[in-house]
């Protein structure tokens, strides 16, 4: 099995909000991915004391904990059990109830040698590759699917469309938000590799359009996802405008695990 994973900062004097692991389970049978995007709050606030990479360090550590320990568990419950320890952590001190309190978006996949379940909650990314070399994108599209005017100001973002119906969803402190994931399973025989992304590493594709997400994971396979997290900085230092210009940070956290089975 080969496993290669990076994760970088936007910029280099702000903490990385991006989580990532791999947990292989001692019986060497199956193992399990891990991706976090940490949600940037606004300045006007959050309504807790902790920063999003210690929600994203505590939400991370329980769903790799969970996806190992737990293999026979629906990855649903999984995420629901994961937000309840973490929102358990600090509800005492937080308000938890505030549309900003600390959230991400998530990519779990776990496989046996039966199958390989998955689940997608917001816009991070996770690409299975066939034996035979066909990419197929695992995605949840809620939050792409928009119009832009009902992204225009966070505080719109918050009031409109931000974990509601008609909107889209991220991990924060409700586990209800577990049944809102993308999820499914594959026959582990139809899955070679795994490739998981946040929108920082994605936008290669997504913003920049430098190839589709089989020339992405090709990539990845070739080169490692270190080659493709630096192509996407050649591209923000160089002012590529992209597809959709001035969507997002200039320069975002950008993390690539890649899971060859």
């Amino acid at each position: 099995m080969r496993t290669e994973l990076v994760s970088e900062p936007g910029d280099p004097d702000r903490p990385n909000e991006d989580f990532a692991s791999v947990g292989l389970p001692a019986s060497g049978q199956g193992g399990a991915l891990v991706v976090l995007d940490g949600v940037t709050p606004p300045r006007t606030g959050t309504g807790c004391l902790h920063s999003v990479p210690w929600f994203t360090a505590r939400l991370g550590g329980a769903l790799t904990e969970l996806t190992v320990s737990l293999p026979d568990v629906p990855l649903t419950e999984v995420l629901a059990e994961a937000i309840s320890r973490t929102a358990e952590s600090h509800a005492g001190s937080c308000d938890l109830s505030h549309p900003r309190t600390p959230q991400a978006t998530v990519v779990l996949a776990r496989w046996s040698p039966a199958s390989v379940d998955y689940l997608v909650l917001s816009d991070s990314v996770l690409l299975a590759e066939s034996p035979a070399g066909a990419v197929t994108p695992l995605l949840d599209e809620r939050l792409s699917l928009l119009p832009r005017s009902a992204l225009a100001t966070d505080a719109l973002v918050d009031a409109t469309v931000r974990n509601k119906e008609g909107g889209f969803f991220t991990a924060a402190a409700d586990p209800s938000v577990a049944a809102r994931a993308v999820t499914g399973s594959l026959p582990r025989g139809q899955v070679r590799a795994l490739l998981a992304l946040t929108d920082g590493a994605a936008r290669w594709v997504e913003r920049f359009a430098q190839g589709d997400w089989s020339d992405c994971l090709a990539l990845v396979r070739k080169e490692g996802p270190q080659a493709l997290v630096d192509r996407v900085r050649d591209l923000e230092r160089n002012g590529a405008e992209g597809t959709v210009p001035g969507r997002g940070k200039r320069h975002d956290d950008a993390t690539a695990v890649f899971v060859e089975l």
